[in-house]
Formats: C-alpha cells, sequence, structure tokens
C-alpha cells in the first residue's frame, strides 16, 4: 500500500448512527477511480480524498509539497476530475427507499447513480442528501456513483465574468440605492492572494492561497459517502443533531444565571419519515464513573420538516462542570437519544457533551468596574460557569492542504502541543474549514476551548438570494454539528471583514461605503445571526472576528445587531472591543508603547523561517540558502495578487524583513558551511519571532490590571500548513519552533517581566498573575556580567522585592531607569529575575497551595551588541532516566537552544533558556512520534547565541 494511502485510511472517522430496518452501505475506501478525460487521465482513488492525493499516490504526480510544486501543479486545479465508485454491493432487494449522503463534497459536483443524474453540488461545507429510490429501480446493470468535480478557479472566474452573476450586487429582493450600486467590487478592496474570485464560491477560501500557504485549490470527495437504505414505510437515518445545553432562560448575548438548573434540548436531523407522534428518550451517563445522571422522556417533542426535538431539565448542580484546561477538570457525558414508536426503537444516537456556560461579554462597562480603575467603553471578554479568566492560546489554520490527510494521530499531537504550552483558547479562523468532529473531541477531553468562525475572510461577500440560501444551510449544519462540544467557545461572523474590508472600503469607494456596509449587515447579521440563536442558547456570535463590540441587540429588528463601527478603541479614555495588529517595521517591534490597547487581542504576529530539518523535508540540497528560488518562493508573504508563479518582488521583501530584523537585533550567521549558515539564519529569524511575542504577550497580560481590563492574547499562529516562511510555533511535521517554548514559558499562570523602553531608558518590572484569587511571593534581582561574575553593590539594585498580587491581575515591582544603575558596560551585563509565589489554581482554594516559580532576564543592549562569550555547553544524558543536562561551563548562555535530528517528533520541557555558568539544566524529551528506533537520541545537540557566528 502506498504510504500516501495509509495516511488517508486513519482521517476521518464514520461513526453511524444506529437504526431499525436500514441498510447502511460505507462507500468509503479504496475501489474508486479518478479521472480527466480532457487529459486522458485514468487512476485508482479512494474516498475520503482529492485529486492531487490519488494522483500522488499513483505515481503520476511527485509530492505536491516538494519544490515549487505549488505552481507547478496548477494544470490540476484548472481540470475537472471524475470520481467513480466500483460496482456497489450488499443494496438489499426489499427496500423502500434508498438516498445517498455525502458529508463533504469540494465543490462544484454533479453526481449521476447508474449513469443517471442525480443532482448538483456547490458549497464544500454542507452535507447533502439525494433520495435515489427511482434511480435505483431503473438501473440497468451494476449501479454505480460517479462525481464530476469542476475546476474550481475556472468556476469562480466564470461568475465573476458573468454580468448577470449572483455576485454582482444585483439583488432586487431589497431595497436599495441603485445609483450608489457598485457594478463590481470597489478596486483594492478584495484581499486576493493568488487564485482571485474566491469570494464567489464556499470553497476553503485558503484554498485560493494565503500569505502563508500554497494554491493547490483541491477537488474531491474529502468526507465520507454512505449509501442508506430503508426496508420500512416509517424509518430514519440520523445525519445529523442540533443538541444544546445551557441554562433555564439563557440567551446567546446575555450572561447566563448560574443559580438556573440545565435545559437539555436535543433536536435530531433525519432522513426517512417517522411515524405519527413518535417519542423521545434520553439517557445521561458520566463517562468516567458510568453513573446515569438522568434518563427519562423528553418533553415537549415536535417534529419539523426532517428534524425531531424535545427537551427535559437538570437540577442546577447535580453535573459536574467542565472547565478550561488550568482552570478545572473536564467530566465528559455521553447522551443518548432514542426515537421511538408503539413501543419499538426507531433510531438511536449518542453524543459525547458536557455541562458548562461559555459567554463572551460586550456589555458595557459599569460604575462599579470603573470604580475599580477600568476604564469607561464596553468588556470584551469571555466567562466560563460565570468566571472571567485570561484567554491564553493562539489561532489554527488548517494543518494540511489536503484535509483527507489530516489524521486523529497528528491532531492528537498538536492538541497536547497546545496543552503542554500553557495555552487554553484557540481561535479556528475563518477560511478554512468547520473543523471535523474529532478535532472538537480532542479540544473536549483537553480543555482547549474554539472560539469557532464561518468561512468568511478578507473580502466583501455576496448578497444575492441563491448565494444566502447556500450560507443558510451550510451555517446551520455547521452550527448543529457541533454545538455539543464544550470546547466550542464562540460563533464569529468572518475575518477582518469590519477591522479591514470595510475601512478598505470607505478608504478606496466612500461613494458605495453605505451600500457595501448594508451589504455586510444583511449577510453577517439579518441571516446568520438569526440562524446562530435559533440552533443554540449556548453559544454567542459576534459578526466578525476583530470588531467594537455592539451598541445594542434588537431580535425583532431587520438588523439585530447594531455594530459600533467608528467608535473605536482608546477614543478619550473609552476602550472597546477586541485588537488586531502587525507591524513589519522592525525597527519598532519592542516598542510596547506602539503595541494596541484594548480589551482583548485576537491576533498579531511576525513571521519566520522553519528549521532545516523542515526544509529538508520539501527542498533539495542545493536549494538550502536564503536566497534561493525554491526558498523565496514559498515565501508567500507577500503574496502575489494573482496567478502570479514567479513572485520575486513580493516574495523577497517578506524575506528582507525577516533579514532585517535578524541584522537589527541578532547576531549575524556567519559559518562557512553554507548549509549550516543557512540553518543559523533560519533560527535567528525566530529568535526574533520569539522575542517579538514575547513582548506583546507580556504587554497584553499586563493589561489585565491596567485601565483597558484586557483579557485575553491569541498570537498568529499556532502551526504551519506546509514546510515554508509563516506566523507558526509549531512546524509542518510537530516540530516546535523558539516561539512555541518561549509562548509557552510566558503563559504560565504567574509570570515576572521586564518592560524596557530603549529610548527612554526606564525599566519596570512587573508581576501578573491569571489566579483567581491574590497571590503572594518575592522577585529576586541579580545583575551579573556576561562571564557571570555579580556587578558590584548589584548595580544599585535590591536583591528581592515582596510582592502581592490580585485575582486576574498585575502589580509593579521594581521602577528604574538604566542611567540610575551603576552598570560598568550596558554591553556585558544581565539582569535575572526570579519569581517564587504561593497561590491556589482555579477550583483548588480548598486544596493546599501551590508554589509558583518562574524566571526572566533582561539585558540593556540588543542581543546583537553584547560582549558575549563562549559558554563552553556540555551536553551529557542520562540513558536511565532519558533526560539531557546541560551546563554552561564558562559564561552566561543565552538562548539556550537543545535540537534534535529528523525523524522524531516531540518537545523539551523547556528550550531557549538562559543559563548562567555552573548551571545546570536536566530535561526530559517528550517523544510524540519516533521513526527512529531510539536512535535519535545520539543526534541531540545545544547552542547558544554565541554559536551563531562560529564556524
Amino acid at each position: 500500500m502506498h504510504p500516501w494511502k495509509q495516511l488517508l485510511l486513519g482521517a476521518i472517522p464514520s461513526g453511524l448512527p444506529t437504526a431499525l430496518g436500514q441498510n447502511v452501505i460505507d462507500l468509503n475506501g479504496d475501489g474508486w477511480t479518478v479521472s480527466s478525460s480532457a487529459l486522458n487521465i485514468t487512476v485508482p482513488g479512494r474516498v475520503p480524498s482529492q485529486a492531487h492525493l490519488d494522483l500522488f499516490a499513483a505515481g503520476v504526480i511527485d509530492d505536491p509539497y516538494h519544490g515549487l510544486n505549488d505552481f507547478n501543479f496548477r494544470w490540476i486545479a484548472n481540470n475537472n476530475w471524475t470520481y467513480t465508485s466500483k460496482p456497489i454491493q450488499g443494496l438489499s432487494n426489499d427496500s423502500k427507499t434508498s438516498w445517498l449522503v455525502f458529508n463533504g463534497l469540494d465543490t462544484f459536483t454533479t453526481i449521476q447513480f447508474c449513469g443517471e443524474e442525480i443532482a448538483t453540488t456547490d458549497n464544500q461545507f454542507r452535507q447533502y442528501t439525494f433520495d435515489i429510490s427511482d434511480a435505483l429501480k431503473n438501473c440497468k446493470g451494476s449501479p454505480t456513483v460517479s462525481i464530476n468535480f469542476g475546476s474550481c478557479p475556472k468556476i469562480a472566474n466564470e461568475i465573476a465574468a458573468d454580468p448577470n452573476s449572483q455576485s454582482k450586487s444585483n439583488d432586487s429582493s431589497r431595497p436599495r440605492k441603485k445609483s450608489n450600486s457598485p457594478p463590481e467590487w470597489p478596486a483594492g478592496i478584495q484581499g486576493v492572494f493568488e487564485l482571485p474570485n474566491r469570494e464567489y464560491i464556499r470553497k476553503e477560501q485558503s484554498d485560493f492561497g494565503w500569505d502563508w500557504g500554497p494554491a493547490f485549490s483541491p477537488v474531491g470527495p474529502w468526507q465520507n459517502v454512505y449509501l442508506v437504505q430503508s426496508e420500512t414505510e416509517r424509518s430514519a437515518y440520523v445525519v445529523n443533531t442540533g443538541f444544546d445545553i445551557y441554562r433555564k432562560g439563557q440567551i446567546n448575548h446575555i450572561a447566563p444565571d448560574q443559580s438556573q438548573p440545565w435545559i437539555v434540548n436535543a433536536s435530531i436531523d433525519f432522513i426517512g419519515s417517522l411515524p405519527e407522534q413518535p417519542s423521545l428518550s434520553i439517557e445521561i451517563k458520566d463517562i468516567q464513573s458510568g453513573d446515569i445522571l438522568k434518563s427519562e422522556s423528553l418533553d415537549n417533542v415536535a417534529v419539523v420538516g426532517q428534524a425531531v426535538s424535545g427537551q427535559m431539565t437538570v437540577d442546577a448542580d447535580a453535573p459536574r462542570l467542565w472547565w478550561p484546561t488550568g482552570m478545572g477538570s473536564q467530566p465528559l457525558y455521553n447522551v443518548t437519544v432514542t426515537i421511538r414508536s408503539d413501543g419499538q426503537d426507531v433510531a438511536t444516537v449518542t453524543k459525547r457533551t458536557a455541562f458548562r456556560t461559555i459567554f463572551l461579554n460586550q456589555s458595557n462597562i459599569t460604575e462599579a468596574q470603573i470604580a475599580q480603575g477600568i476604564a469607561p467603553g464596553a468588556n470584551w471578554h469571555f466567562e466560563v460557569n460565570g468566571r472571567e479568566f485570561y484567554a491564553k492560546g493562539s489561532n489554527i489554520i488548517p494543518p494540511d492542504a489536503f484535509w483527507p490527510r489530516v489524521t486523529e494521530a497528528k491532531m492528537k499531537r498538536l492538541f497536547d502541543a497546545v496543552v503542554a504550552g500553557n495555552q487554553n483558547m484557540l481561535r479556528v479562523w475563518s477560511s478554512s474549514i468547520y473543523l471535523p468532529d474529532f478535532m472538537y473531541d480532542l479540544a473536549d477531553e483537553r480543555g482547549v476551548l474554539l472560539w469557532s468562525e464561518f468561512q468568511f475572510s478578507d473580502a466583501l461577500y455576496p448578497t444575492d438570494q441563491p448565494f444566502l440560501d447556500n450560507v443558510a444551510a451550510e451555517v446551520v449544519y455547521n452550527v448543529r454539528r457541533v454545538n455539543h462540544h464544550p470546547s466550542l467557545a464562540l460563533w464569529a461572523g468572518g475575518n477582518e471583514i469590519e477591522s479591514l474590508e470595510l475601512p478598505t472600503a470607505k478608504k478606496k469607494a466612500p461613494e458605495h461605503y453605505e451600500f457595501l456596509v448594508g451589504d455586510y449587515e444583511h449577510l453577517f447579521i439579518s441571516l446568520i445571526l438569526p440562524l446562530v440563536y435559533e440552533n443554540t442558547r449556548s453559544i454567542s456570535y459576534m459578526p466578525s472576528s476583530t470588531n467594537n463590540g455592539y451598541l445594542k441587540v434588537d431580535l425583532s429588528a431587520p438588523v439585530p445587531m447594531v455594530e459600533r463601527y467608528d467608535n473605536g478603541t482608546d477614543q478619550e479614555g473609552y476602550y472597546y472591543g477586541d485588537t488586531d495588529y502587525y507591524n513589519y517595521d522592525s525597527s519598532v517591534a519592542f516598542d510596547f508603547e506602539g503595541y494596541p490597547v484594548g480589551r482583548f487581542a485576537n491576533e498579531f504576529g511576525y513571521h519566520s523561517m522553519p528549521s532545516l530539518q523542515t526544509w529538508q523535508q520539501a527542498v533539495d540540497e542545493e536549494d538550502l540558502h536564503f536566497n534561493s528560488s525554491t526558498i523565496v518562493l514559498r515565501n508567500h508573504h507577500y503574496p502575489a495578487s494573482g496567478p502570479d508563479t514567479h513572485n520575486y518582488k513580493n516574495a523577497s521583501m517578506g524575506m528582507a524583513e525577516m533579514t532585517l530584523a535578524v541584522e537589527r537585533y541578532y547576531p549575524i550567521p556567519n559559518k562557512d558551511d553554507s548549509v549550516a549558515n543557512f540553518s543559523a539564519w533560519c533560527h535567528a529569524t525566530q529568535l526574533f519571532q520569539a522575542d517579538m511575542y514575547k513582548s506583546e504577550i507580556q504587554f497584553y497580560r499586563r493589561g489585565s490590571g491596567m485601565p483597558e481590563r484586557q483579557l485575553g492574547s491569541l498570537y498568529w499562529q499556532l502551526e504551519d500548513i506546509w514546510q515554508a516562511p509563516t506566523w507558526a510555533g509549531i512546524e509542518y511535521d510537530g516540530r516546535w519552533k523558539v516561539l512555541h517554548y518561549t509562548a509557552r514559558d510566558i503563559y504560565q499562570p504567574i509570570i515576572v517581566s521586564p518592560f524596557w523602553n530603549s529610548s527612554t531608558g526606564d525599566l519596570s518590572v512587573y508581576v501578573t498573575s491569571d489566579l483567581w484569587e491574590t497571590a503572594h511571593g518575592n522577585v529576586t534581582f541579580k545583575w551579573t556580567d556576561l562571564s557571570g561574575k555579580a556587578i558590584p553593590d548589584n548595580a544599585g539594585t535590591p536583591e528581592t522585592k515582596s510582592f502581592s498580587v490580585g485575582a486576574l491581575n498585575t502589580t509593579c515591582v521594581y521602577n528604574t531607569n538604566i542611567s540610575k544603575i551603576t552598570l560598568p558596560s550596558v554591553e556585558d551585563a544581565v539582569l535575572i529575575v526570579q519569581l517564587t509565589a504561593e497561590g491556589h489554581l482555579p477550583n483548588k482554594e480548598h486544596e493546599a497551595a501551590t508554589t509558583f516559580t518562574h524566571r526572566n532576564q533582561f539585558t540593556p543592549a540588543y542581543p546583537k551588541d553584547l560582549a558575549l562569550k563562549d559558554p563552553q555547553l556540555q551536553l551529557s544524558r542520562d540513558a536511565e532516566s532519558s533526560t539531557f543536562t546541560v551546563e554552561a561551563k564558562s559564561a552566561v548562555s543565552l538562548y539556550t537552544w537543545l535540537d534534535y535530528p529528523a525523524g522524531v517528533v516531540g518537545y523539551f520541557e523547556d528550550n531557549s533558556f538562559m543559563l548562567a555558568p555552573g548551571e545546570k539544566r536536566s530535561l526530559t524529551f517528550f517523544v510524540q512520534k519516533d521513526e527512529t528506533g531510539g536512535k535519535w537520541v545520539d543526534g541531540v545537540t545545544v547552542r547558544s547565541l554565541w554559536d551563531q557566528t562560529t564556524s
């Protein structure tokens, strides 16, 4: 079996529900063919899959990720591909009705069964079911399924070129100023990365390229396919559920009353038909203990269309509460709902869920809050089970350009890295897909909250009725599908539309601005908001990922949420909403006074190179240098803004930004061996990236105790889609960059952080805590030179400071100016700050206090200007305990970095740390995947900042 097929076998599990009187035929797996008549190509195929993967498995093409194949293989996306099944076995001769069930088709299809056209589809994100009863009866010969997939780039371009198309803003179903209607999108508004016109079609938007990924625009049956037959007149097959657990009286935008009982609403979508007046019974079982929480018939049972629903009440304190990681445990319950009629079970479905409330608080700041020192404006933070908390995390993008090869095993490693990185929330970015259930399952188990978004990003979108109807079906299906997961934290309409697209339109096309705002509100507020509210009461909704909150909500109004567009952050001391910040001028990278001040930071970052080991997965040896054509062109920042495959100009700008950042702050690599020098450059870009993120995260976390009452930082981005320069902290195969280690350190519950204004010389040191009660402790201060010798009189700095830091708060423990510190040389000095504190973790207030420690350091000169000395690092390994010990023998070791060879995935318990001379650190490496048979241990190395320039 081809290794690609081995990967695919573990892709998206089926999870078939059970029902009586049905014949369910699983059409997944091998036995399909993939063909292009225009290209005269036919190869074996499988489901789930996409054309690129099957062509690769058949040896027709090389690895799509190798070299510049993202450009070389554009011919695949520019052609149609047909998937044809082998003759279907196991069909029942006694069936009353038969359906084809498609959980995901990417994207434009014409479907035939037994040679007869059944249907067409045009949305990657929807589930489709088609009645094939008549086609089966009329079938001559062996029945087969044939799915013709159209070229998405070509179809998108055809829609865009059609003056009468859905997206030319000619919707006559609602009033508008025709004189103000643009004949097409005003120039310069739509975000084009490589392939244009993605906004016209309901497909993963990043398939058309992004500034961190390729533009393969794949097609294929990317999720499971079934054939379902009913052998009775009254039979139902479950295709989706809408389980919702909330406090009585809860509504999406209002804080729930934690004293109220729980309402469990179970709604089941089915194909087929139900008997008149069916009943629903429910059993809720604690998975850990096996105890039955409740078992009874549901009340208010109703059948509306192809959905049956009912509800029940659970006492307020009966279930154990689910908490995010670091705030408590994650007890899970199996909820089994059975449809019954005349004493017989018709269908049964089980979903794993939990009891918790999660709420995005955007209410106005109260007088009581103002009295506490919080600036006027509006809140913008999350509350779980009635408790506000600091959201720490990152943004997750597609982990692969081809979703059928995203395995559960790989995602387990990723989510384990999230938890190990002290992250409690991921923002599931728009323009990916709606994550499969197994990824929400992993988040449920690990206590990782998932801020989830509808698939719209960096563009304005159509509002004609066919487009809106298509989106409505997409929204309802996905909201219902994932709503039972306790990790689901929020629904956002789209990405950067209020913060980027509308302001750009206002600037570039002011005469059309009012019209475009109306279109935006029609899609994201008038359409999507009511659909969310109708299908969940437990999850909040906001129209755009970054906004200034709302002025009011009136669910009976045509536009039910009135957005606060222009009354933005930091106007006359008022603060509203969350922030999105990028600045590629590295000269101001560490100027924290330039960082945005808001209630929550949902995106920020800077790109870096992946490691040499990761580059070697995709790039030939001769291309392993910083300015090779392959390396440069795999950098998609900045994108070509069109289908140009020779984007040297824009890509070189992105490479230059990384180069300048290194040259401004870090020793410039200068090694004799060209590959070693390339590796050192890659590492140097990661050092800058990590230090910049550290600077911002410390600033945002400090904001929890500032007037802005800042309660969240989610950096861009968690992981890579491929091997290339990106903003990721975890590389494509799971290797941690410096960033993920640094974020792990600075996301600890209590941290000590130096803040230095290099222009004025001002230095302050803060302690910041995420705990839910006051913590007490001490910070020690120790100045040494870079050889490790103590600076006399500790440079006039106190050796220790005691502190008390409040719940979700910060406190300044030291203030000075570099001019007041008695340093022999600012280039030969380092301040080591060490925190020790006592406090209680959330939900452990009745247990013994926990001891927290954190160490940080500060140099009054940038790393490139430091008088570095060789620390003479020594590395050893204890085979019995599987730990590595590193010691600095002769000088301070900055950015001490343990590296490991290819063939193993995992992480050290700490990395990129400082060592004083004579100090030893013993570290465990956590193996997540090993293809070396344990031999990787012989390839572990250690280096420091000193080694960046040595041969």
